[in-house]
This record gives C-alpha cells, sequence and structure tokens, in this order.
C-alpha cells in the first residue's frame, strides 16, 4: 500500500468487505502502541441512514410523472 501525495490510503476492497466499510463511512485513525489503526466512528450514521435521509421528502408519484430513467437515476445517485 502506498500513501499518496494528499496523505491517503486505499483500503483493500477484500477488507472493506470483511469489515463492512463503504464510500462514506467515517473511520478514524488512531496512535496505539507505536502502530496506527484504522478504526469505524462510533455511532456515525450508518451508510443506510445516510441514503434514507438523503432520500427522505424526494420521492411521490407525482414528483416522479415524466421523469425519464436519467432523471431518476441522476435523483437516486444525488447528481
Amino acid at each position: 500500500m502506498k500513501l499518496n501525495s494528499k496523505g491517503q490510503v486505499t483500503i483493500p476492497a477484500e477488507l472493506r468487505v470483511r469489515y463492512n466499510l463503504h464510500e462514506g463511512d467515517e473511520v478514524d485513525v488512531i496512535e496505539e502502541g507505536g502502530a496506527l489503526r484504522i478504526v469505524r466512528v462510533e455511532d456515525a450514521e450508518t451508510r443506510g441512514r445516510r441514503l434514507v435521509r438523503h432520500m427522505r421528502g424526494r420521492g411521490g408519484a407525482r414528483e416522479m410523472e415524466g421523469m425519464s430513467t436519467d432523471d431518476l437515476m441522476d435523483l437516486l445517485r444525488g447528481d
């Protein structure tokens, strides 16, 4: 693993799956015993709750009537 110019690293996909980490999840980097640990932030909003919060109040048959598939995908993706 390499540290990039912004001080970022990529957590390998296998580990993201194993530890149920998703884009937008909050983590902390903690120094412990001369090593760094990546830990999930306690009480952070889950991915599912972020999605629900994002979508709340956006749906409804009237609002979506006449929208193209592309329009709906943009709405769902938050673009």
